[in-house]
């Protein structure tokens, strides 16, 4: 499959309205990317209530901005509405109307604070699965110590079949080679042991057929739990029930030793030094442990690119989701799956002929 040219008119629709924090926060996230990336998309199209838009550009000093477009939205989807229901009722919504963008060639990706369920269904429905994959899978990108890694399926799919879970790995090795630049990223499948037989019939068929595309993924075969953090592997593969499990508990814990640290450090003048004296140490661990760097979670698999911020994202989050956008479009990430899902098909089954 011959590699084509990147989007004459690379955009990212950004849906500005469905943030915790309001769409100040999500206009200077774009302001940040634009001042500090240095070859940013060609248009940010900022979709929301266009009157509200424009208070918040002027603001930023992006009223007049030659790569800012806005796009008036009249709804908005709330965090706590039915994901379905929300999309049925509110048409006009701005996470309707950005993923619409996308859909209709306008835009490349869709960013979104929003409600999580709602983006998910909208950009399964509207803009449909990837031929060859059937079901789209949500990645998440985690950091041990030395680097990061990619899980996923981190909640899109909690039923995976095991032809699902080869779709699952070629996803995440995509994920893993354009947003943390690892070229032959190793994949794992996460099981309860490290032996062929252990797990599962289902982790066990699943890997039988990940063994006849290791040369497309790089699979490395079963890992367990103990292995996340110690750079066995660049992407681990799970199915949506277990990946959401393993992201919660991830976080929580992540919380848990922070708010441990802080409190032991200060329980007394002696530690309070120690703690100042080993300041250079903790700044290096919070870069390398911040979710900013690496907060847009990707529904991969679709026909266009969607990206979940969480709700409560700043605008330095909002930055880091958006440089990740711009590296799916500048690499074309869409190609790199459509062209992995090609051979693995063939391996699997057969030549089977994929449609760009």
């Amino acid at each position: 499959m011959a590699k084509p040219t990147g989007p004459a008119n690379a955009s990212i629709a950004v849906d500005a309205m469905g943030s915790d924090l309001g769409p100040g926060e999500v206009i200077a996230g774009v302001a940040l990317v634009l001042e500090n990336l240095k070859d940013p998309p060609e248009r940010f199209i900022i979709v929301g209530d266009e009157a509200v838009l424009k208070n918040h550009l002027e603001e930023e000093g992006l009223a007049n901005h030659p790569q800012i477009q806005t796009y008036h939205a009249s709804e908005v989807i709330q965090m706590d509405e039915k994901p379905l229901k929300s999309l049925k009722a509110k048409k006009d919504s701005s996470m309707v109307r950005a993923i619409e963008l996308v859909k209709e060639g306008e835009a490349q990706v869709v960013l979104s604070c929003g409600n999580t369920g709602s983006l998910m269904a909208g950009g399964t429905l509207k803009l449909r699965t990837i031929p060859g994959i059937s079901r789209p899978a949500l990645g998440a990108i985690i950091p041990n110590q030395s680097s990061h890694w990619v899980l996923i399926d981190a909640g899109a799919n909690p039923n995976p079949s095991p032809e699902n879970m080869v779709g699952n790995a070629i996803l995440g090795k995509n994920y893993c080679k354009v947003a943390l630049g690892i070229e032959n990223p190793r994949v794992g499948l996460v099981s309860i042991g490290t032996e062929e037989s252990k797990g599962t019939d289902f982790i066990v068929e699943t890997h039988e057929l990940l063994k006849k595309v290791e040369e497309i993924v790089n699979y490395q075969g079963p890992i367990e739990g103990t292995q996340l953090f110690n750079n066995t592997v660049d992407v681990a593969v799970c199915d949506g029930f277990v990946g959401n499990v393993l992201l919660k508990t991830c976080e929580g814990l992540l919380e848990t030793l922070v708010n441990f640290l802080k409190s032991e450090l200060t329980a007394d003048p002696v530690r309070k030094i120690g703690a100042f004296i080993s300041q250079g140490a903790f700044k290096t661990m919070k870069s390398q442990l911040s979710p900013e760097r690496y907060s847009g979670a990707p529904l991969l698999g679709l026909n266009g690119d969607v990206l979940k911020a969480h709700g409560s994202s700043n605008r330095h989050a909002i930055e880091g989701a958006l440089e990740i956008a711009t590296k799916f479009i500048q690499q074309d990430i869409d190609y790199l799956i459509r062209d992995d899902v090609t051979r693995s098909v063939a391996l699997l089954n057969g030549p089977v002929k994929i449609q760009k």
